[in-house]
């Protein structure tokens, strides 16, 4: 297999990446995944490894200053790189799991969390008006954690229909629940429950920004070559809403010293696009008969 060919492979799909995975990120990570692929680097200690460069990145953005801030850029370029990885590395050698998927979005979520403190301790607290720039802060973490629960509903959902694959959102979403209620009660495995557990909440939040409809029933109600091709180019718009934009922008606004532009852009930027995307999305789906009745 040509090389090319196998970084294809590492991806989900071209259609659902984002832009900035496409062009620097993943093949950055590709070249990683190809220096540990045959080793025992496994793709759950690259999960881990990237989000403590994330954390760090939030840890220097607290810190404030000048060189700080170029350090939590580069640092949050590792995170990102890193963040590809694990993913590309477990097609690859196809011993993805369902927990390792979990384990990615919530080191994703931590690296969130660690940005935004870092955010709000680093450049709200020297502001001059301090409220009003940690009301910012929270509020474009909060529109940071819709844009991308949007993100992946939708592209959960593209890619059901791209694959010809019956939707399982709801059966893993189930799973996960029961799992969870089963270790509650148990001693220890203390990862694995906090792990499930920021798992659950995120799915609260993403189907607050989404209406959903029963998956089910949309794969018998609209044809997959249909579907792909109604919404091809606006799944492509919604990448932008992605996490990894958003990470690119955080990084250029540490490079530039211009984090304030960046939380203003992410909370009427991003949430104007969202809204505009939601919109014609539902009118998209309307015409496909994918809402419910």
């Amino acid at each position: 297999m040509g090389i090319l060919a196998e970084y294809i492979r590492s991806l989900k799909a071209v259609e659902v990446e984002e832009f900035f995975d496409l062009i620097f990120y993943r093949p950055l990570g590709f070249l990683f995944v190809k220096l540990v692929q045959h080793t025992s680097v496994t793709p759950n200690q690259i999960t881990i490894f990237s989000a403590v460069a994330g954390v760090a990145g939030g840890v220097s953005i607290a810190v404030g200053t000048t060189s700080a801030l170029l350090a939590a850029g580069f640092l949050l370029i590792v995170y990102d790189v890193l963040d590809c990885s694990d993913g590309q590395l477990a097609r690859l050698k196809q011993n993805g799991s369902r927990m390792g998927r979990i384990l990615d979005g919530a080191a994703d979520y931590l690296v969130s969390v660690a940005a935004y403190l870092g955010i709000g301790f680093g450049y709200a607290d020297r502001a001059a008006a301090p409220v009003l720039i940690w009301i910012l802060t929270i509020a474009a973490g909060f529109s940071n954690a819709i844009q991308a629960g949007l993100l992946d509903f939708y592209r959960t959902r593209f890619l059901d229909y791209l694959l010809h694959r019956v939707s399982v959102l709801e059966d893993d979403l189930e799973a996960f629940r029961s799992e969870y209620h089963a270790l509650k009660d148990q001693k220890g495995r203390l990862g694995e429950k906090i792990i499930l557990w920021l798992y659950l909440q995120y799915s609260s939040i993403q189907r607050f920004a989404v209406t959903r409809a029963d998956e089910h029933a949309q794969t018998a109600s609209v044809s997959s070559e249909n579907y792909v091709v109604a919404n091809k180019i606006l799944m492509r718009f919604w990448t932008f809403l992605g996490p990894t934009t958003q990470v690119t922008l955080l990084i250029l606004a540490c490079f530039f010293n211009v984090i304030g532009f960046y939380l203003w852009f992410i909370v009427v930027g991003g949430n104007l696009a969202a809204l505009t995307l939601k919109l014609i999305q539902n009118r998209v789906d309307a015409k496909l008969n994918l809402t419910k009745s």
